[in-house]
């Protein structure tokens, strides 16, 4: 599977995240998902609140058009980012550099 797919509404995502990592950063990873530095701990949900922000902070668009779709207790998350395929597709692939 690639980093990101086209879906219907928006695209869907796979991020690797380190959590405790400093400074909040989404980059490129490898071919099947993106990399995401956050600063919360994993506890009661704080790192997973955390990416939800910076991934739409990265792509634009508003803290209720990402969902998780996938991963909650995992390194390896899923998500959904919704709006134009086409533009946050352009995004996307300019994240993964």
């Amino acid at each position: 599977m690639s980093a990101w797919r086209p879906g219907d509404d928006g695209i869907h995502i796979a991020v690797r995240v380190t959590r405790r990592g400093g400074r909040e950063a989404l980059g490129p990873g490898t071919a099947e998902h993106f990399a995401a530095r956050i600063s919360a701990p994993p506890v009661d949900g704080a790192a997973n609140a955390a990416l939800l922000s910076l991934v739409a902070r990265e792509f634009g668009v508003a803290k209720r058009s990402v969902t998780l779709t996938g991963g909650a207790t995992a390194r390896l998350k899923r998500l959904h980012i919704t709006g134009d395929p086409a533009t946050l597709g352009v995004i996307a692939t300019e994240r993964m550099g």
